[in-house]
């Protein structure tokens, strides 16, 4: 770390208080393929008893229709977050029946491209567009590469920090203008 970073960290540290260290959202997208007790990618539709997969706020698909998507909302308890998405886990289980989520982020053995069904959101205007997007990744970079599962951690720094590191760091600028130049700062590094 550069002497300035260090200084920087130093002032921010012995202006902060311990809550506001520790008070930033966490939130987690998990990708999960739906498949059969044969280890196959599901070709059913996204279960019902899941709701809407264009509106619902936790469980969603992917690129596939058979790649579930699980969403928390974002917190700032590590705990409540885990214990959270062990509860959208277990909805999803009571939900799909023979079927199991893969674990792994690299999908099932496929039969060919083509055995990997693209999302249906369903015949409204952001639907339709999330459908024909979708088509446009299996033409660019291939159906299997698109139903590769993540897991993805949100954080955003507490709001109460942004204003001890604009002085800090001696910017001109707006607060608003610092803290998207930082969070695209860490994008970037990151």
């Amino acid at each position: 770390m550069s002497l300035l970073g260090e200084h920087a960290l130093r002032d921010l540290l012995s202006t902060l208080n311990v809550g506001e260290l520790v008070g930033g959202l966490r939130g987690i997208e998990k990708e999960s393929l739906r498949v059969t007790a044969d280890g196959d990618i599901s070709q059913l539709p996204h279960p019902e008893c899941l709701g809407s997969k264009l509106t619902h706020a936790e469980i969603t698909t992917d690129y596939s229709e058979a790649l579930l998507e699980l969403i928390t909302e974002p917190m700032t308890s590590s705990e409540a977050l885990i214990k959270r998405l062990h509860d959208i886990h277990t909805f999803v289980y009571q939900c799909i029946d023979s079927e199991m989520l893969w674990a792994t982020s690299m999908p099932c053995a496929v039969e060919n491209e083509q055995s990997i069904p693209i999302a249906d959101y369903g015949p409204s205007n952001v639907g339709m567009m999330k459908h024909v997007y979708r088509h446009g990744l299996a033409w660019r970079y291939g159906r299997v590469m698109q139903a590769i599962a993540g897991v993805h951690f949100n954080y955003s720094v507490p709001v109460s920090a942004w204003p001890h590191l604009h002085k800090i760091a001696g910017d001109s600028g707006t607060l608003d203008e610092f803290i998207s130049a930082r969070y695209f700062g860490l994008i970037r590094n990151v």
